[in-house]
């Protein structure tokens, strides 16, 4: 792959930040499901044995908020909703499908990507508070059994929730060829932005012929 040839979509930082992300979250997640299924019970052994886990869950989640944290605060412009969003949503079908013979006008990240985004951001808040408040080492008993009861109840559905997300990311990851090495590399090819992301692809072409002009006009 020559990078000169290629259109440069995850900086180097962003990109190690997602995948330390990863590993922390796939072990927090395989803990935790540990202990909303019975039957799961031997995934607790992640962390070595079930006591590490009860000690180093909740550790490991607030790295995985806070890795969220600093990718929200590099994404975040690229995640607002626009109005040209609704020409991707009204041709959901010719996405799944496969079809990008129509313009659908998407920017770096499509109307999908943006809901999963917020979707992902609310539920990390969600078992962050949550999680905070059944911490039995340190705020558990600060609160009454009723609130913890319910904070309980929020973490393990926001987690399965949060779980449910990343699967349908990671599928749709697999399913669109040439995403996996973006997040690898950091690189696309032309052929890809123009594809999947027009707008965006547009944007960066029009910008590079901009420097290109400007570069010959200082010569």
């Amino acid at each position: 792959m020559k990078k000169d040839r290629m259109i440069l979509r995850t900086p180097l930082p962003e990109r190690l930040c997602h995948w330390a992300m990863v590993v922390c979250f796939f072990l927090v997640a395989m803990s935790g499901l540990s202990w909303v299924f019975p039957s799961l019970n031997w995934l607790n052994g992640v962390f070595g044995t079930p006591q590490m886990a009860r000690v180093l869950h909740p550790f490991f989640g607030i790295g995985v908020f806070l890795a969220l944290v600093y990718l929200f605060i590099r994404f975040v412009k690229y995640n607002l909703f626009v109005k040209e969003d609704r020409i991707w949503a009204d041709n959901i079908k010719s996405v799944v499908a496969g079809d990008h013979s129509k313009p659908l006008r998407i920017g770096k990240y499509n109307a999908g990507q943006k809901f999963l985004f917020w979707g992902i951001m609310l539920l990390i808040s969600v078992l962050l508070i949550s999680g905070l408040v059944i911490w039995r080492a340190y705020f558990a008993h600060l609160f009454p059994i009723p609130v913890l009861r319910v904070a309980l109840l929020l973490h393990a559905v926001a987690g399965v929730g949060l779980m449910l997300l990343i699967i349908g990311h990671i599928y749709l990851a697999l399913w669109v060829k040439g995403s996996i090495r973006g997040m690898v590399t950091g690189y696309v090819s032309h052929a890809w932005a123009r594809a999947h992301h027009d707008r965006w692809y547009q944007e960066i072409a029009s910008k590079s012929s901009k420097e290109k002009t400007k570069v010959k006009g200082t010569q």
